[in-house]
């Protein structure tokens, strides 16, 4: 039976922009499933303690455009490190890539397109036109999407991630979660490839195995 990678992720990180693709073949090699979940990260940072960027310390962000530049390189991708539209609130293309998943759809086509929308092309992926283009790039219908992205199935199971990312143990993204193990952070998919690679147990806060 193929094991299953829960994906919690935030269509405005850079993060989960520069991990994303590889990821996907990390996933892909080992012949996982993805359980795609987008969330509302601000939300989650209110419940977990975490700052939005514009209140971090100058430091912190100064050290983020440095960390964003040497994984922009690592991973080979463009990133505008400041680019026109962000922050912006992702909650539309979100609910529209779980209208995908209730579909059964894979969106992974869709959330790609849509990050290096804000990340490389500079788009404004708040504007529906903009994601509809996505959308139709990815292979499907987009006023169909932004239709079904204002279902209340949709919005509820939008808003049902957040206790459930909590629940896992989740407090950023994008973050990997396999056989109940958080692996927070796109510079940790090389441990995930790894634990995926050995079979090990699942690592606990408490240390038992």
């Amino acid at each position: 039976m193929a094991r299953q990678i829960r994906y919690f992720f935030s269509l405005h990180s850079p993060w989960t922009y520069l991990g994303n693709s590889y990821f996907h073949e990390i996933a892909h090699r080992h012949g996982c499933v993805i359980d795609y979940r987008p969330l509302p990260l601000r939300s989650l940072f209110d419940e977990t303690g975490g700052l939005p960027l514009p209140r971090r310390h100058p430091v912190r962000q100064r050290y983020r455009l440095m960390d964003l530049q040497r994984w922009r390189e690592r991973r080979g991708l463009k990133l505008v490190l400041q680019p026109r539209f962000f922050p912006f609130d992702p909650s539309l293309a979100d609910r529209m890539t779980i209208a995908l998943l209730l579909e059964g759809c894979d969106p992974s086509a869709f959330i790609g397109d849509v990050m290096a929308g804000v990340w490389a092309r500079e788009e404004d992926m708040r504007e529906p036109a903009a994601l509809s283009a996505a959308a139709q790039r990815a292979g499907f219908s987009g006023e169909a999407l932004l239709e079904q992205a204002q279902n209340p199935q949709v919005l509820a199971r939008y808003e049902a991630t957040l206790a459930e990312a909590i629940e896992a143990g989740v407090f950023g993204a994008p973050s990997y979660v396999l056989d109940g193990e958080v692996f927070w952070g796109q510079d940790r998919l090389e441990l995930l490839d790894s634990a995926l690679a050995s079979g090990r147990a699942p690592f606990r806060p408490d240390g038992a195995v």
